[in-house]
């Protein structure tokens, strides 16, 4: 298994300001790569508590190319639905030059009906909107002279300058939540897979997961593909404080995930098939049912072996993106956690 951190800003202004945030992420970024971690990932999310601070991972990430040595640099996810894919493409490959090949795109289709809103596009174009700029962005960094009459977007002839440092282009995953036809077609491209296991039940993700792998190895893809996963995190070798905190801090970050869903309650797509139900599940979810069901890596250094065990066992080899920031936890408590998972846990599974 491969282990990385997620740095998702679930923030107010009220709580920290974007100086703060962004200081304390690069720092948290540095000591990723001196701890042996395997990637920094972070979101794109818009106006919200709920990763409001991170409107373009590329920025931060670039940040981080410059301030890490090793590390790999994951978008977890850019949006295509809301960026013109040449803007897109060329801000990607420029990361990937500046930091020499250790950039891992992932894209998302966005989920939050009040982005797309403020974006003045139909939720029900997201599904073709994320493929054609995925496609788009793939052509543009592999091919020469594109010449692209989509849908949404006409361009070309056009070469995409720089061209990526990896080629053909950098590893791309697509995140897939809910809808089985995702996890379906990332594995028939060949791509990777980012889900989502805290919102739905492990039989639901083991199932998506299945129809991937078999896409994947039926396209006649090497392997089993790359799988990330994220987990809210918090470790403690005091085993009251881990509960205690541990809870805090993920009842913090769900109420901002439950004020940035509000509006599934009132909103259909057929884009979106199930997902009226996301709003009234994540009021219904506690701490509790999260510890019982292995959504979150909270406790001591051994409790969280046996907790990562138990994904392994549901999962298989997987890549866990740690989520050491979760409800504006303070930095001292993320390096701790960070710390006590880099020499207690990472090693058990070397």
């Amino acid at each position: 298994m491969k282990f990385g951190i997620n740095l998702a800003p679930n923030v107010t202004p009220e709580e920290k300001s974007g100086v703060q945030v962004f200081a304390e992420f690069l720092e948290l970024a540095e000591l990723a790569d001196k701890l042996g971690f395997d990637h920094v990932k972070t979101v794109e999310h818009y106006f919200t508590s709920y990763g409001g601070y991170s409107p373009d991972p590329v920025t931060f990430l670039a940040a981080a190319a410059a301030r890490t040595e090793r590390i790999r640099l994951v978008t977890g996810a850019v949006l295509p639905a809301f960026t013109h894919p040449l803007k897109l493409a060329g801000k990607l490959a420029m990361l990937d030059n500046i930091s020499r090949g250790r950039l891992e795109v992932g894209f998302g289709r966005a989920f939050l009906p009040d982005e797309f809103a403020a974006f003045q596009i139909s939720m029900d174009e997201s599904r073709p909107r994320f493929d054609e700029g995925v496609e788009a962005c793939r052509r543009l960094w592999a091919e020469e002279n594109v010449v692209w009459d989509g849908q949404f977007y006409q361009f070309g002839p056009v070469t995409m300058l720089p061209r990526p440092f990896q080629q053909p282009h950098p590893p791309i995953l697509v995140a897939t939540a809910r809808t089985p036809e995702s996890a379906e077609a990332a594995g028939v491209a060949g791509y990777g897979v980012m889900m989502v296991p805290s919102i739905n039940k492990v039989e639901k993700v083991q199932d998506m997961l299945a129809l991937y792998r078999k896409a994947y190895a039926g396209a006649g893809h090497q392997g089993e593909g790359q799988v990330h996963m994220t987990y809210n995190t918090y470790l403690s070798e005091d085993p009251e404080q881990a509960r205690t905190l541990g809870k805090a801090y993920a009842e913090n970050t769900h109420e901002k995930l439950v004020g940035a869903v509000t509006s599934w309650a009132t909103t259909r797509s057929e884009q979106y098939r199930g997902y009226e139900q996301i709003a009234q599940k994540a009021k219904s979810s506690s701490f509790e049912d999260q510890i019982r069901e292995t959504k979150v890596l909270v406790g001591t250094p051994d409790e969280v072996v046996a907790q990562v065990r138990q994904i392994r066992e549901w999962f298989g080899e997987i890549t866990v993106s740690l989520q050491p920031t979760a409800g504006n936890m303070p930095l001292e408590e993320s390096v701790r956690t960070m710390r006590l998972f880099a020499e207690h846990v990472l090693p058990r599974f070397a």
